[in-house]
């Protein structure tokens, strides 16, 4: 049954700031995890593995067809591959800054999305995208003098670790609309994306000294395994793809500005992280020029429609 336009656009933000909002929990889960003595590696297993379970799970309960067509393997593949190696990086920019900085940086993949549309698919050029790209870039430079160091982190090897989790999740995002991906249900797609990361990390991980076994009286670990797994990311990959496939991945980040927020409240609440007025500026401008590319983009569709 076809969702009428505006129900489906309705459902669409709304399940992208369903998205944005559990995303945001993932730095309090993976931090917790970490000082425990779990390497960055092994959360990322548990995560993705844990994560992967229970999606598949609800899948077959629903009575979902997990039937993967051949020639859709390879683009999954690939927007696996970028998943994952968004998840490495933030979480490495994790250790060494805040983890309120390293989301809002990350928040930036929107701008990313607009320009790599303009430059390799031949999107119409637009000044105020291209104004929104250079104001975010001022507004990380703030960010990054508004005392976002970590003790015993490196400054340039968080922002870095930062900007390389920006990139790699706009390319995630414009993979998503590879034609062979629309074909696939919003479920086993993304229990697809999870299961082909959680296995590079399991893989990597043998490496890097293996993943061990936590046993299940270990509650307190578990509950924080279960906490990064189901809502920061089974739910959060779930409705970002169910998004993108319903409004698509420029719309789908509107709502990405709850990822930030929530994470530098989390930061500011939980671990006494700096929030300085630098800080403050910096993060506003991030989402302002963020909002300004994607609003532009609506009323452009919009005009278009009446034209």
């Amino acid at each position: 049954m076809s969702v009428p336009t505006d129900k489906k656009f309705l459902l669409g933000i709304s399940l992208a700031a369903i998205s944005s909002l559990t995303f945001g929990l993932a730095p309090y889960f993976s931090i917790i995890l970490m000082n425990e003595g779990l390497p960055a590696i092994e959360v990322l297993a548990y995560r993705w593995g844990v994560g992967t379970s229970v999606l598949v799970v609800f899948g077959l309960l629903a009575g979902n067809s997990f039937f993967l067509p051949r020639k859709a393997i390879l683009p999954i593949l690939f927007v696996s591959i970028f998943r994952a190696l968004t998840s490495i990086t933030l979480l490495l920019s994790f250790q060494n800054i805040t983890s309120g900085a390293s989301s809002t940086i990350h928040f930036m993949y929107p701008l990313i999305v607009a320009a790599i549309m303009m430059l390799f698919f031949h999107e119409k050029k637009s000044w105020i995208k291209i104004g929104a790209i250079l104001f975010s870039i001022l507004g990380a430079i703030l960010l990054s003098s508004g005392g976002i160091r970590l003790e015993g982190g490196n400054l340039m090897r968080g922002m870095i670790y930062s900007v390389l989790s920006v990139i790699t999740y706009a390319i995630y995002i414009l993979g998503l609309r590879h034609k062979r991906l629309e074909e696939v249900e919003s479920t086993p797609l993304t229990c697809y994306v999870m299961g082909f990361a959680s296995i590079s990390f399991i893989i990597t991980g043998q490496f890097t000294g293996g993943i061990e076994w936590i046993p299940f009286r270990e509650h307190y670990l578990w509950w924080h395994i279960l906490g990064i797994a189901i809502p920061a990311t089974a739910i959060s990959n779930f409705t970002l793809i169910k998004s993108v496939k319903l409004v698509g991945p420029t719309m789908s980040s509107i709502l990405g500005i709850l990822e930030p927020i929530t994470a530098v409240l989390i930061g500011i609440w939980l671990f006494a992280e700096p929030f300085t007025f630098k800080t403050a500026i910096g993060l506003l401008i991030i989402m302002l020029a963020a909002c300004i590319v994607i609003l532009n983009h609506r009323i452009e569709r919009r005009l278009q429609q009446i034209a």
